[in-house]
């Protein structure tokens, strides 16, 4: 029975051959319309993740005491770097803070006389991503003690509100993106699966003669419905490859001041939701054209 069934698997993609323009002409558009829904997709995506760099991170800022010796605060920075979720890091010692103090002053001002007695603080600002934390509402006050307590701090701020903040966007954007995606999904299925029956007109008279012939059902549906999924599976693939070539000669383009947008390419388990979209509405549109 596998054996047969696996014969029939291979029969299908022969049989693609048989008709030759038809099959190309609705891979191209099979193609064209997934890429269209993956050139919305990457739009969304790209959207998204620069709304989070600053909606969906919290930020807190520690200060050391004044008197801290060098290599006990250098020692902290380096324990800092390892705590979990930490998205970002930027330290500051006593001579780097005054040298950024005199930049945003525009530079005129010489504090070159504080060098030997600085009284700018060792600081270090931190860039925490919410979703590490979003299942546990305490994770900011634990975290916030656990930074008091370290080693010649003297204080520490941070904006309870950026978490809340934080959370409605992550919310916010999973209201919006994947309905957004679905819809997507929706568009291609239909236009998919009105172009799969249409392709499979070309082998109406075939079909109708395996069932004069006495054939069973699975055993003409069979051939189909894998020359419908390898179809969907190629267009599908097809439309990531050129999606991607696409966000690589694209990447760039909008790098520049003020903007200094990089494009990214979607996300891996989003490129296999859109080649496994459009095989499976390649499989359903043949089994429904089939009956």
């Amino acid at each position: 029975m596998f054996i047969l069934f696996f014969r029939l698997v291979g029969r299908g993609i022969r049989d693609l051959g048989l008709h030759p323009w038809a099959n190309i002409f609705t891979l191209i558009a099979v193609t064209m319309v997934s890429l269209l829904a993956g050139f919305f997709m990457l739009a969304l995506q790209n959207i998204n993740q620069e709304l989070l760099k600053t909606r969906g991170e919290v930020q807190f800022q520690i200060f050391w005491k004044a008197s801290t010796p060098e290599d006990v605060y250098v020692s902290e920075w380096e324990k800092l770097s390892n705590i979990e979720g930490l998205k970002e890091i930027h330290t500051f010692t006593p001579q780097n803070a005054l040298t950024q103090l005199s930049s945003a002053l525009g530079g005129g001002e010489n504090f070159s006389y504080l060098d030997k007695d600085n009284p700018l603080p060792p600081t270090a600002l931190l860039s925490f991503s919410v979703e590490p934390g979003a299942g546990d509402e305490n994770w900011a006050s634990d975290l916030l003690s656990e930074l008091k307590a370290m080693n010649g701090v003297d204080k520490v701020h941070y904006n309870p509100i950026q978490i809340d903040l934080a959370r409605g966007w992550l919310n916010l954007t999973k209201t919006i993106v994947w309905p957004v995606i679905m819809f997507l999904g929706l568009v291609v299925a239909l236009v998919v699966g009105n172009t799969m029956r249409l392709s499979l007109m070309t082998r109406k008279d075939e079909i109708e003669i395996l069932y004069l012939v006495g054939a069973k059902q699975w055993f003409i549906r069979i051939p189909i419905l894998t020359g419908g999924a390898v179809q969907g599976f190629l267009g599908g693939t097809l439309a990531v490859g050129i999606l991607y070539m696409a966000q690589q000669f694209f990447r760039d383009i909008l790098n520049f001041p003020p903007l200094f947008l990089k494009i990214g390419f979607l996300p891996l388990d989003q490129c296999a939701m859109l080649v496994g979209v459009v095989a499976v509405v390649g499989i359903i549109s043949s089994y429904v054209a089939v009956r």
